[in-house]
């Protein structure tokens, strides 16, 4: 057997003992206790809620997808258009499967802190690991398999060009994944918080409140569905980008080609591996008991990595394998290091948190100020090890020759076939705020709630410990793909200036750097309009349904849901559009240099922006819940605190983290129609 369909068979089988490992965790969940059967009711609210919200998503975005599918079949051929079915497909899937357990597993988690806190990380965390496992095999088998297929129909050079629409396809379902589930989840959130913590005094996940399974379905729908999106996508399109920049450095040469493949296959394993790991320790101490799992997966990976990466790149481009090798830790590195600088800015144990705790003394200005400043703040260690990450893989593998390009893509690879337990990480947190909500609504005893409640502050912290790696990770994928477009567009046979002195090149910084503005002030605009629709649903409620205040009445959770439902999916599409139509248009009127132009600014701006609110909004977030820990709920300090995460909430889980897949969007595009706007 030859290299090429060794590892092909290889990447299959290794995707497929991810899917299976997947199923196989997500029976065991289900086969967990799910509670009385008050908890049962409220579970089923949310999966409900869930399920139908995601099915009329991919309904909408379906038919965009549709329309897009006979644009690519027309203007390119039918290959590349499978592609862009099959990337849809897979995203779809991988995000929708996950939140299906998730939005189980949450009731089991809350039904499992009745024996104790390691059954419900347990539960919990098995049920995320089901997203995290679905997504890094489902991208491997749909890759490997399509781009198997595709070069036996059509050759090597079209099969890899049709994998950048596979690239697309995901891309195209992420953002609109992220965007319109975060415009639900934080939608509701707002509502549920304004209403019912600020003006009503009542607890969070108060079963009085009308908005509160609203709330626990957008946990689900966002940081479950939409982060599965989001770095299957990122996952994806990074693979893709390393193999098709490979292809054009190295004509003739299959192995840096096929390279990534093998890194996503060898990472399944030590993903697989490192999930047995995770296991709360005699300190009950939850979020080591995850980083065990992430430094054993990290670990076993960057062993398995040397002989792989040896025997297939030595000599590649005048490069040693030890060189690539080297390169490939240093996306190990890029990773942890993501996670503990987003740890610190966020989690409730270090300084800048307690800044903004302490600044809410003084009313809700400047609360808002302190949550501003950390986010602003946070934004310099992670651009740091980006850039430090980029120059040393690129400078290790040969600088200006053709070995450094790759370098960074290796680099970038690495970092991203660890997003199987990064995802894993991730889902543990909607589960364990979902299952500490089951437990209020169910008015389950305190010795259980304390268990919930220490889970969901941990869990707090992984969503935007995991939303920073998706944010590091996309800035790397980015620059790979505009390192590829850039070395398209300058093949081609008209001369193409990339010198700042290029007025092209700076009016396009100028369009890109403004890009991802124009996108996150939609979001958040978004996010303010369909709250204030719950604010005054939920104000209603309360005034004419008689006895809600006194538990005697029930609340009509199902109106708030379908507003929120309904806002999500109108106000999702002019922003999920832009990163589709704006390269188009710059290509196309301005030409392929302002269209690199735009592509950096857009990266440049888009970084900062997306860290400065994931970081912020995180730390707004947790400097509430500190304040909650320490006993002062319903406080002047407390209602400063809710003001900043109510703020904080469309900055970390809408805008932010949509910006990730937008940047990506527009390099894809950029990239899929450069060969239309350069004449060769």
């Amino acid at each position: 057997m030859d290299v090429e369909n060794a590892v092909i068979l290889f990447s299959l089988v290794s995707g497929v003992t991810g899917i299976a490992y997947g199923v196989y965790l997500g029976f065991w969940v289900l086969r967990q206790e799910a509670g009385n059967e008050t908890m049962q009711k409220i579970a089923l609210a949310i999966q409900e809620g869930a399920s139908a919200y995601l099915k009329r998503q991919y309904r909408t975005v379906g038919m965009v997808a549709i329309v897009m599918f006979f644009i690519l079949l027309l203007v390119f051929d039918l290959l590349t258009a499978m592609g862009f079915l099959v990337g849809a497909v897979a995203s779809a899937t991988a995000g929708f499967v996950g939140m299906v357990i998730a939005v189980r597993a949450n009731v089991r988690t809350a039904h499992a802190a009745s024996s104790g806190l390691k059954p419900a990380l347990n539960v919990a965390f098995r049920g995320g690991a089901v997203t995290g496992l679905l997504l890094i095999g489902l991208g491997l088998v749909a890759l490997a398999g399509f781009y198997a297929i595709a070069k036996g129909i059509a050759g090597p050079e079209k099969a890899v060009h049709a994998l950048i629409s596979l690239g697309f396809g995901g891309s195209l379902i992420s953002v609109f994944a992220r965007v319109g589930g975060g415009i639900f989840t934080k939608a509701a959130d707002i509502g549920a918080d304004l209403v019912g913590k600020i003006e009503a005094g009542i607890p969070e996940d108060d079963p009085r409140n009308p908005a509160v399974i609203a709330d626990n379905v957008g946990d689900n729908v966002g940081d479950c569905a939409g982060m599965a999106a989001d770095l299957f996508e990122t996952y994806a399109v990074t693979i893709v980008a390393a193999m098709v920049l490979a292809f054009s450095l190295f004509p003739g040469q299959i192995e840096p080609v096929l390279y990534p493949l093998v890194l996503g296959g060898v990472t399944i394993f030590a993903t697989i591996l490192g999930t047995l790991f995770v296991k709360v320790g005699p300190d009950g101490a939850i979020m080591s008991a995850l980083y065990k799992g992430l430094f054993v997966s990290g670990g076993l990976a960057a062993v398995a990595f040397y002989p792989v990466t040896t025997s297939m790149l030595d000599g590649i481009g005048g490069v040693s394998g030890v060189s690539y090798f080297f390169a490939a830790l240093i996306g190990l590195v890029v990773t942890l290091a993501l996670v503990f600088i987003t740890d610190y800015y966020t989690s409730t144990r270090y300084s800048p948190v307690q800044e903004i705790v302490k600044a809410s003394e003084t009313g809700h200005a400047t609360n808002i100020i302190a949550g501003l400043a950390v986010g602003m703040q946070s934004t310099t260690w992670p651009v740091v090890v980006i850039g430090a990450g980029i120059l040393a893989s690129f400078f290790l593998c040969g600088g200006a020759e053709q070995g450094g390009l790759y370098g960074v893509a290796v680099a970038a690879v690495s970092m991203l076939s660890m997003a199987g337990i990064i995802v894993a990480i991730d889902a543990f947190g909607p589960i364990t705020d979902n299952a500490g909500g089951i437990a209020e609504m169910s008015k389950l005893g305190p010795n259980i709630r304390k268990i919930t409640d220490a889970l969901d502050a941990v869990g707090n912290t992984t969503k935007a410990v995991t939303k920073g790696y998706a944010i590091g990770s996309a800035g790397l994928a980015a620059i790979v793909l505009f390192a590829e477009y850039a070395r398209v567009a300058r093949g081609g046979s008209q001369v193409i200036d990339f010198n700042l002195s290029n007025p092209l090149i700076l009016v396009g910084l100028f369009l890109g750097g403004m890009l991802p503005f124009i996108f996150g002030s939609l979001c958040m605009k978004a996010v303010g309009q369909a709250g204030g629709l719950v604010v005054e649903e939920v104000r209603r409620q309360f005034r004419e349904i008689k006895g809600i205040m006194e538990g005697t009445g029930k609340p009509e959770y199902g109106t708030c849901v379908d507003i929120v439902t309904k806002a999500a999916l109108r106000k999702m599409l002019v922003p999920g559009l832009i990163p589709v139509i704006a390269p188009i248009l710059v290509g196309f009127i301005l030409g392929p240099a302002a269209l690199g132009g735009v592509l950096v600014g857009s990266i440049v701006t888009g970084l900062f922006l997306a860290i400065m609110m994931t970081g912020g909004g995180g730390a707004w977030d947790n400097a509430k819940k500190l304040i909650e820990e320490q006993g002062k709920k319903g406080t002047e300090l407390h209602k400063a605190a809710v003001t900043g995460d109510t703020v904080g909430d469309p900055f970390k889980d809408t805008a932010g983290p949509a910006i990730n897949p937008m940047i990506k969007v527009m390099n894809i595009v950029a990239l899929l129609i450069i060969p239309l706007i350069v004449s060769h």
